[in-house]
């Protein structure tokens, strides 16, 4: 592997850290502010927190997609590479 691979990769995986990050940042956000919610009695607050909960869900469950797309578009780009040295 070259080292521009490497750059690639981490760059990558730092993306992706920061992603899952901001998603369980946003469930914790939420849980708070529904807690907060129930505790007054505030169900803008309850419907809120809620809301933010299923955003950080739905941006967890975007990251899944990405490293899936991800994973598949290697296994595709290897197995074309394997094709390419038989063929030559």
């Amino acid at each position: 592997m070259a080292a521009s691979d490497y750059s690639s990769y981490s760059t990558i995986t730092l993306s992706t850290m920061s992603n899952r990050f901001d998603a369980k940042a946003k469930e914790a956000e939420g849980r708070l502010e529904s807690a907060y919610g129930d505790l007054t009695g505030d169900t803008g607050h309850q419907i809120q927190g809620k809301a933010k909960q299923v955003q950080g869900s739905a941006m967890n469950v975007a990251e899944d997609l990405k490293a899936g797309a991800k994973a598949a578009a290697k296994t595709v780009g290897d197995a074309a590479d394997q094709l390419a040295d038989k063929i030559n």
